[in-house]
C-alpha cells in the first residue's frame, strides 16, 4: 500500500489512536474530548487503596498517562485534541500518527468485561533489567529469564558465581535501565 493511499483510507475511516497525557490527568482529557463530541475510551479498573485509617474504591487507568480516541485523522480534529488541557501528543513516529489496531482495543474492552480479576502490569519482555518494586526484596534489581511456569527471583554474587533463588510475583517487578555499577543482581524466572 503506498503512502498517498494509506493517507487516503485513514483521513477517511476512523480508527484510533493513543494520546498521550500529563500525569493523572487520563481522566481530565478523556471529560474533556467527550464534551466535543470526540469519541474516547479510557480503560480502567476498580482498585481498593490502603491508608492507615481507611480503605477506598478508586478507578485506575489501565494504561497511566494514555487514553484512546477514535477519529478518521483529519487535521482539524487532530488540533482540537491537541488544544485539550492536559494532552501531550498523539502516538507516532515523526510527523505521522499512528492508529491502534481495532483488534487490540477490542481486546483490552474484552478483558476489562470478563469475571476476571484485572491488574495494570509493566510491559516488560524477556532480557529487561528489572527492579522488584515491593516486598522483602524491594529495590533489587536483576535480568527477566522467563523459564517453564514458575516466578523465581535468583539473587547472585557474581564475584562468588553463585546465587539462590525463591519465588517472587512477576508483577511486583518493573522495568528499569540497567545500573552497571550494582552488586547484587536479581534474576525473575516466569512464563
Amino acid at each position: 500500500m503506498s503512502a498517498f493511499t494509506y493517507k487516503l483510507l485513514t483521513e477517511h475511516s476512523p480508527q484510533w489512536y493513543a494520546v498521550h497525557t500529563r500525569s493523572r490527568f487520563e481522566k481530565a482529557v478523556s471529560t474533556q474530548l467527550s464534551a466535543k463530541a470526540v469519541e474516547v475510551y479510557l480503560p480502567s479498573f476498580g482498585e481498593v487503596h490502603k491508608w492507615k485509617d481507611r480503605n477506598k474504591f478508586v478507578e485506575m487507568p489501565v494504561f497511566p498517562g494514555y487514553v484512546f480516541v477514535r477519529f478518521a485523522g483529519d487535521s482539524a480534529t487532530r488540533l482540537q485534541i491537541m488544544k485539550t488541557p492536559g494532552a501531550v501528543r498523539i502516538l507516532g513516529n515523526r510527523d505521522t500518527i499512528l492508529p491502534v489496531p481495532d483488534d487490540e482495543i477490542n481486546s483490552v474492552r474484552r478483558l476489562l468485561l470478563s469475571t476476571g480479576k484485572c491488574a495494570s502490569h509493566p510491559f516488560v519482555r524477556e532480557g529487561d533489567w528489572v527492579r522488584v518494586r515491593r516486598g522483602p526484596l524491594q529495590d533489587l534489581e536483576g535480568l527477566l529469564v522467563r523459564i517453564k511456569n514458575q516466578n523465581r527471583l535468583v539473587i547472585a554474587i557474581e564475584l562468588l558465581s553463585q546465587a539462590v533463588s525463591t519465588e517472587v510475583d512477576a508483577g511486583d517487578v518493573e522495568p528499569i535501565r540497567r545500573n552497571v555499577a550494582h552488586r547484587r543482581v536479581l534474576q525473575c524466572i516466569s512464563t
